[in-house]
């Protein structure tokens, strides 16, 4: 029932502002005309078209306000005007009241706000869609911002959450791409982020991590947590001065280097994904400044680390292989990827897979690079492998929207920018660095500690092999005939030598490495024994 109520909220939400006439009618299908006709009764529209899509999305609550913020990021899919009144839900939602603010730091930290701070601003610096943010001076005379979440606002997720997982499971039953789409896992993945985002005490641990990950670096800077004054309702942070990076024309009189800096905001992104595992998932403009104090080397500001995604290392290296295949035109490479990776199912005809992804790629490339669009690209190969059963992967879903949002913002910055020629080196020094002779030794001595810990169990294994060899060399002999051992009743221990040899090498090598400093004077004695002793072995065999 309160789903129901919610979809009819919705609807009543879509004919209010007359949504239906944001769609080309030629191209919308029967059944879809046919429920929105109803709208008509609304009478024509009185505002922009969009100032009405803007208005609808803060009606219907945070998770389509956020929607509104991607597509405020895409001026190239999206008309000029639309875009900037979406710009607007960046972080200028309308606030709630200022009191209710106050009430609810109060009580999450056990205090008046006249005890805790030496001054508290009534007015809200920024209002978004789940938080709302105002200034204020600390005891200590540091300048902070407190942040709180909205009241009421879980109420108004669980209605979204529950008809969204209503709808998901319909498209699951009856759609005929609803397995392969995984509707309800993605909105189970999309679930735990909203509800993260509630807690402002996660937000501030993803901010510290951030904060540490780029310490000392001229590309970003991360505010600092106030910890004693933190929890999951309320987070005090470090404020920061910085140009929002939407104000062009401060940025323009500031003499920025707007090519750097759109430069600047693909190489973070990349460095998060590919370096850190760790990236910030909400990289809309409202949550982005400029440090413009060295115009000729502007640096980034980042804020509201409520999402923050990152990647399995199996997704990592073929993220980075596709992209890399992509642009050279290797489609081939590209397919075999797909199906190695296990986004499309292992029977997928490599030929014909081929053939659909150069179908996409090469129309595209006839075009200049600084004007082929990533994000588009990667969203049409999607598209495309449809047909071939290609699975929605939760884990990339938040890497895919906020490719979409640095592509965005790079090109609002500057529209030349070729996103190419800046990822490329990092992604082929990414990808000779996972593969170094010092990276396979570090993850060698990784794994050293678990092998060492498994170690005492390899003797009692060797003997429970060669005696159920043995019983079942001896449940193989003919019981009526007496013979000598030959070469064949020692075979099975013969076919223990190599393995036996392997593992003197390998807990040699392991020995090895989990003391090794800088020199080999270092290194035991008794592991260089067990790796001589075991290669002998294997060579004398």
């Amino acid at each position: 029932m309160i789903r129901l109520r919610r979809l009819a909220a919705i609807a009543n939400v879509v004919f209010k502002y007359r949504l239906d006439t944001l769609l080309d009618k030629s191209k919308t299908p029967l059944p879809l005309r046919l429920l929105l006709s109803p709208a008509v009764l609304w009478g024509k529209p009185k505002v922009s078209r969009g100032e009405r899509l803007r208005k609808a999305l803060e009606s219907l609550g945070p998770i389509f306000v956020k929607f509104g913020q991607l597509l405020s990021t895409r001026p190239d899919l999206v008309p000029a005007d639309i875009c900037s009144e979406l710009a607007q839900l960046q972080d200028n939602v309308t606030p709630f009241d200022s009191d209710k603010f106050r009430q609810i730091v109060e009580v999450a930290l056990g205090d008046s706000v006249d005890e805790i701070f030496l001054s508290f601003d009534t007015q809200p610096l920024a209002s978004a869609s789940v938080a709302q943010v105002h200034a204020a001076v600390l005891k200590d005379g540091s300048d902070v911002v407190v942040k709180a979440v909205r009241p009421n606002i879980e109420q108004t997720i669980a209605k979204d959450i529950a008809l969204m997982y209503t709808l998901a499971r319909l498209l699951a039953k009856y759609s005929r791409d609803g397995r392969r789409l995984r509707p309800v896992e993605v909105i189970a993945d999309y679930e735990q982020v909203i509800y993260d985002e509630l807690n402002l005490q996660a937000e501030g641990a993803n901010a510290s991590l951030l904060r540490h990950n780029f310490e000392g670096s001229a590309l970003l800077y991360v505010p600092k947590i106030n910890w004693d004054y933190s929890n999951e309702k309320v987070l005090v942070m470090e404020r920061i001065y910085g140009t929002p990076v939407t104000n062009i024309a401060d940025l323009e009189e500031a003499g920025i280097d707007f090519k750097l800096l759109a430069e600047r905001g693909v190489e973070i992104f990349f460095t998060q994904v590919f370096e850190h595992n760790f990236f910030h998932a909400d990289m809309h403009p409202g949550n982005i400044f400029v440090d413009t104090s060295n115009p000729k080397k502007p640096s980034y500001i980042g804020i509201d680390c409520a999402i923050m995604g990152s990647l399995s290392k199996e997704d990592q290296y073929y993220m980075a292989r596709n992209l890399i295949a992509i642009f050279q035109r290797d489609y081939r490479k590209v397919a075999e990827l797909h199906i190695r990776s296990g986004w499309v199912p292992k029977t997928t005809p490599v030929n014909e897979f081929t053939g659909a992804i150069r179908a996409v790629c090469e129309p595209i490339f006839q075009r200049p690079l600084n004007e082929i669009s990533l994000g588009h690209m990667l969203i049409s190969l999607f598209t495309t492998a449809r047909r071939f059963e290609m699975e929605v992967q939760p884990s990339l879903v938040l890497l895919q929207k906020t490719l979409l949002n640095i592509e965005g913002l790079g090109r609002q910055l500057y529209p030349q920018l070729d996103l190419w020629t800046t990822a490329k080196p990092f992604l082929d020094r990414w990808l000779k660095q996972r593969y170094s002779p010092k990276s396979l030794f570090k993850q060698f001595k990784q794994l050293v500690p678990d092998w060492l810990e498994q170690l005492p169990e390899i003797p009692p294994l060797i003997y429970s092999a060669l005696k159920n060899a043995q019983q079942t060399a001896e449940y193989a002999a003919p019981t009526t005939v007496i013979t000598t051992p030959g070469p064949a009743a020692k075979q099975p221990l013969r076919r223990l030598i190599p393995w036996l040899s392997a593992a003197a090498v390998g807990v040699g090598f392991g020995l090895a490495a989990a003391s090794w400093t800088e020199s080999l004077a270092q290194v035991p004695v008794t592991s260089l024994i067990l790796v001589g002793v075991g290669l002998l072995a294997l060579l004398l065999r």
